[in-house]
């Protein structure tokens, strides 16, 4: 690694997938100095630990497991010349792109950047979070962590296991908890339909006969020193317990798979401001923050379903953060807003500039509020008027939905007062 300097043309927040994608496009797009800060020991974020397959799919048209994706991109950052400092936690960041860190390997370290990525990603909602009542025994985990004691350092927190939530890790970690030979009882999801993408109940319970109970959750926990059991109870669709419903499942683990938050305290200390419906920031469709020279990527700015989406949110904050760090940036756009509109419940990027609308298009991300089970429409439009459709097999809550804006809807897109999204039965 080079010495460290002071001043940085585009510094990144964050070493996972959108990190690594962001500083390498930085680079590739005219940045001279692109640094990584990341608190871990390692360049790829959640990646290590996700040893599963599918991830790839949609980038490299290839079935890769995190660390062989994750490495794909180590690589390459470190070909196209990006400094990293590893074990270093950022204390503060500044709306005038001033960072503040600190190492045990440089101490107290004070940089700045002429343009900076955010890029933090996500964590899991605890059981704090869901207010989960009852005593505290040992054997309630989130499932990401038992995920890193079992891929990466080789423990096996339980033998009997109870899953909270339909979430993506939650269901690959019942399948890897069963190949591990572990019991998984059940897993209880208090929605009506899954959180998780469906391929992953296909692959991870459907093929494992690990049952899945819709409009159940967990009533209390059974165990003073360690989880003993659980009490599930079914809900209605308000969420109250439905009496008689009760059961007792015996159990020594319970892992919560009920969610995964932006990690934005650092966003809000440099002025971002705050979708409070995705509790990511505001972006425009470079993944410009409302704070001058201040980028956000991937899962810092809305849960991706996909590594893949992550990668290329990251490729487009990294470009545009080059583009700023070298004065080709245009701040000050005519900017026009996108909604939420029928059964959609957020759109990113919050507004976008006509002008950057080429024939690759700018795509708009959204999650449905209720599912579809059957042939929808998925709709952009300027009050009555139609700019875009698209049709899809279904929509559901767990799977983002997208639609591409492209060249020829330049004109309409300009004249537009605001762009609206929705998704209705075709």
């Amino acid at each position: 690694m080079k010495s460290l300097k002071d001043n940085y043309d585009v510094i990144v927040i964050g070493a996972g997938p959108g990190g690594l994608a962001a500083a390498i496009a930085a680079k590739k797009n005219g940045a001279e100095d692109v640094l990584m800060i990341d608190r871990d020991l390692e360049l790829g974020g959640i990646l290590l630990q996700c040893i599963h397959n599918g991830f790839g799919v949609e980038i490299f048209k290839e079935d890769w497991p995190g660390p062989s994706y994750a490495q794909h991109f180590i690589n390459e950052a470190q070909e196209v010349g990006v400094d990293a400092m590893l074990d270093t936690m950022v204390l503060d960041v500044t709306p005038d792109r001033k960072v503040y860190a600190t190492g045990p390997g440089r101490g107290f370290v004070e940089l700045e950047g002429r343009a900076i990525v955010m890029a933090m990603g996500c964590r899991e909602r605890t059981r704090a979070q869901i207010k989960l009542p009852g005593p505290r025994p040992a054997g309630v985990y989130t499932a990401g962590l038992a995920q890193r004691w079992v891929n990466v350092e080789g423990y096996m927190p339980g033998k009997r296991f109870v899953i909270l939530g339909s979430g993506d890790i939650g269901m690959i970690m019942a399948r890897r908890l069963t190949f591990e030979g572990a019991k998984v009882e059940r897993v209880l999801e208090v929605l009506p339909y899954l959180s998780g993408l469906n391929r992953n109940y296909v692959q991870c319970l459907l093929d494992f006969d690990i049952p899945l109970q819709l409009q159940h959750t967990v009533k209390r926990i059974i165990g003073k020193d360690k989880v003993e059991a659980v009490e599930a109870v079914a809900v209605d669709d308000h969420w109250n317990f439905i009496p008689g419903s009760e059961e007792i499942i015996p159990c020594d683990t319970l892992l919560l798979s009920v969610g995964l938050i932006p990690e934005n305290e650092l966003s809000q200390k440099a002025g971002v401001a705050l979708d409070p419906v995705t509790n990511g920031p505001f972006v425009d469709d470079g993944f410009l923050t409302n704070v001058t020279g201040i980028f956000a990527a991937g899962n810092v700015v809305h849960v991706y379903d996909l590594v893949d989406w992550v990668t290329q949110a990251g490729l487009t904050a990294g470009k545009r953060a080059a583009q700023y760090a070298q004065g080709c940036y245009n701040v000050n756009p005519r900017y026009v807003p996108t909604a939420a509109g029928e059964n959609v419940r957020y759109v990113v990027p919050h507004k976008l500039d006509p002008e950057t609308l080429t024939e690759d298009g700018i795509m708009l991300q959204m999650r449905v509020t209720q599912p579809l089970e059957f042939p929808v429409r998925i709709e952009v439009r300027d009050g009555d008027t139609v700019i875009a459709k698209k049709a899809a097999r279904y929509a559901r809550p767990g799977e983002m939905v997208d639609i591409t804006l492209k060249g020829k809807d330049y004109d309409a897109v300009r004249q537009a007062r605001e762009l609206t999204a929705r998704v209705v039965a075709r």
